[in-house]
């Protein structure tokens, strides 16, 4: 049966139609006799009990500089439809946060894709700390003799805000490094969020690999390898994505997290795995969609949708 689908999603006019993975998402949902409904998250809203957004019904291309057709703006009743994308891009802040509470209220009469509730409870760098064994040495800290303690027993880590995104704010320092009094001072100006340390891991100069799960299941990976002289290895911050596959390893790790990924009603999860270690379980708006499908032929946003038409029909 054709769904109504939802996408509240950051500009959808700007987005880049060969790497967005919600663009792949929405694309392959319209190839399955879906309609589609965008909207930004500015334009969610409770109303007298219900949930409502302003927004366009539109239609979508492979065609650059063409790839959107709006419909008439109109406000709809979220509860009308039947799948709802959480689907823009973090800091998950307080307003990400309020959005996931929204859309609890029609949740899962209409289905939230990832689960609101859990999307607000693990976030990326937060989840992790559940699988100790399969994670580097983390610290998650505000206070500085705290971190320095960290880095005494470590010697060379990574330093990062704990609700960051693309790699911004990241920072590695060596064992010669003095900068870890003033990134501190920086940090905790800006805002009252505690940072999270790691270990620094070698590996990551080989790549950071992002494995996709759907519904708890690995379908397969892209690696990310930083350029020369730089640590991060994220596509935003200039990483290059590269064909891989499954390890030993990676599959140890997918059969540990991916039973609590479905029992929690996260669909669609990106991990990140340097080396043998899980640094990264992101659900909230998880990329590397199209990468995969270029690398592999894998259609990861078909698996998707198969994952979500069996949910809605159950």
């Amino acid at each position: 049966m054709p769904l109504k689908v939802a996408l509240q999603m950051d500009p959808i006019g700007s987005v880049n139609i060969h790497a967005d993975s919600t663009f792949r998402i929405a694309l392959e949902a319209q190839a399955r006799g879906h309609s589609l409904f965008f909207y930004t998250p500015d334009r969610l809203a409770f109303v007298e009990g219900r949930v409502m957004a302003r927004g366009w019904p539109i239609e979508l291309r492979r065609e650059l500089g063409n790839h959107v057709t709006f419909g008439e703006e109109t406000e709809v009743d979220l509860s009308d439809f039947d799948v709802v994308w959480l689907r823009q891009d973090p800091p998950f802040d307080m307003g990400y946060i309020t959005t996931t509470h929204l859309l609890d209220m029609i949740h899962p009469r209409t289905l939230v894709v990832n689960d609101p509730f859990w999307v607000r409870n693990f976030p990326e760098k937060l989840l992790v700390l559940r699988f100790p064994d399969l994670t580097p040495p983390t610290a998650i800290a505000r206070d500085l003799a705290t971190i320095r303690a960290f880095k005494a027993r470590h010697g060379d880590i990574i330093l990062k805000p704990l609700y960051g995104n693309g790699g911004a704010g990241v920072f590695r320092l060596d064992p010669n490094d003095r900068n870890l009094a003033s990134l501190h001072e920086m940090f905790t100006g800006m805002n009252r969020e505690p940072l999270i340390v790691q270990k620094f891991l070698p590996d990551v100069s080989k790549g950071d690999k992002r494995v996709i799960l759907v519904d708890g299941e690995p379908i397969g990976a892209i690696n990310r390898v930083p350029q020369d002289g730089e640590t991060r290895s994220n596509m935003h911050a200039g990483g290059r994505p590269e064909k891989i596959g499954l390890t030993a390893r990676d599959l140890e790790i997918c059969a540990r997290i991916g039973p609590v990924l479905r029992e929690k009603g996260q669909v669609f999860v990106g991990i990140d795995v340097i080396g043998d270690w899980l640094t990264e379980i992101n659900v909230t708006s998880p990329t590397g969609l199209q990468e995969l499908e270029r690398f592999d032929g894998t259609n990861g946003a078909a698996r998707i949708w198969e994952a979500i038409e069996a949910k809605r029909a159950r």
